[in-house]
């Protein structure tokens, strides 16, 4: 096995595509309608600081969940113009031809990219607050003035942002354009699984592994929810009212998605071990809702994007 199947590496499901986090570059690989595969690449560029961030525990994991999601916002916002352009060629703003969109994007002006970059964020940001606050609210409400024990009460919050996520993952995967998505976020683990495996990175070994993953994403939501009930369970975290309640999950999401970054590490390190991998199993669980199986053509689309990434990354590199 050479030295580059060993590097860790990530991405995400796009409209209609994938995008691959290489060391040097982020790649993603789009089908247009006419079953030409477009490609968008974006240099990566962290300031060092960052990089200093990244590195201290607790602190990295929320680092790299908003730097992910300031740049995921940028490669999901070029499938979605091309998604756009295929579905309303009658536009005349959105029909302009593949090449010439790929080309503006690659001369974005900073504020555009910050632009972007911030609304991702701030997606993310409110989305988290809303699993958040409601479930708390809804605990509150249903069980505040019923005497009980401070653990049995979380554990009922938990219990509800459960099922609350879940029913609103069942309930998106409904719609073709999710449940494509949820694809192609199976065509993009089965890679990684793939390249992970040494193996030769054709369509027909890559559906030969499972389109599930320890390091996905849909197991850091599960254990965000688990850290979550350990965390304000410590005695030292007590309310009186509802709004105290929400008030102290919001003051404490930072640790949460810090631990729960941690743990889903250490679950990942642990996957080989028969007894330690059952850890990971919730996400698993999770990412039976999060991902479909692919079809042979998504997952071509994904070696694409992938291959392009490990090249482009290799040249970047020789010339760094």
């Amino acid at each position: 096995m050479s030295q580059d199947t060993r590097n860790i590496y990530g991405g995400q499901a796009v409209i209609e595509g994938v995008m691959f986090a290489g060391k040097h570059v982020n790649v993603t690989a789009v089908r247009r309608k006419n079953d030409e595969i477009v490609f968008y690449e974006v240099p990566r560029t962290t300031k060092p600081w960052i990089q200093k961030l990244k590195k201290i525990p607790l602190l990295r994991g929320i680092v790299g969940i908003l730097e992910s999601s300031a740049k995921g916002s940028q490669h999901l916002n070029f499938s979605m113009e091309a998604y756009a352009e295929d579905e309303y060629p009658d536009d005349k703003e959105k029909s302009e031809p593949a090449e010439k969109k790929k080309e503006e994007k690659s001369g974005w002006s900073l504020s555009m990219i910050v632009g972007v970059a911030v609304a991702g964020i701030i997606s993310f940001i409110v989305g988290k607050l809303i699993f958040t606050v409601v479930p708390a609210a809804v605990t509150e409400l249903i069980f505040g003035h019923v005497k009980m024990n401070i653990v049995v009460n979380n554990l009922i919050e938990g219990l509800i942002k459960i099922i609350f996520l879940l029913s609103y993952l069942y309930i998106i995967s409904l719609t073709p354009l999710i449940k494509r998505l949820f694809q192609y976020h199976g065509a993009e683990h089965k890679v990684i699984s793939a390249y992970e495996g040494g193996v030769d990175l054709t369509v027909k070994n890559v559906q030969r592994f499972t389109r599930l993953h320890y390091r996905c994403g849909s197991s850091f939501i599960v254990f965000s929810v688990i850290v979550g009930v350990v965390i304000y369970s410590l005695p030292i975290f007590h309310w009186d009212s509802m709004w105290e309640r929400i008030y102290l999950r919001v003051l404490l999401l930072p640790v949460v998605l810090g631990v729960s970054y941690e743990t889903l590490r250490f679950t990942n390190a642990m996957r080989d071990m028969p007894l330690l991998r059952s850890l990971g199993y919730p996400g698993l669980w999770l990412q039976k809702l999060t991902t479909k199986e692919p079809t042979d053509e998504q997952v071509a689309v994904s070696i694409a994007s992938f291959s392009r990434m490990l090249e482009i990354d290799r040249q970047m590199g020789k010339s760094a």
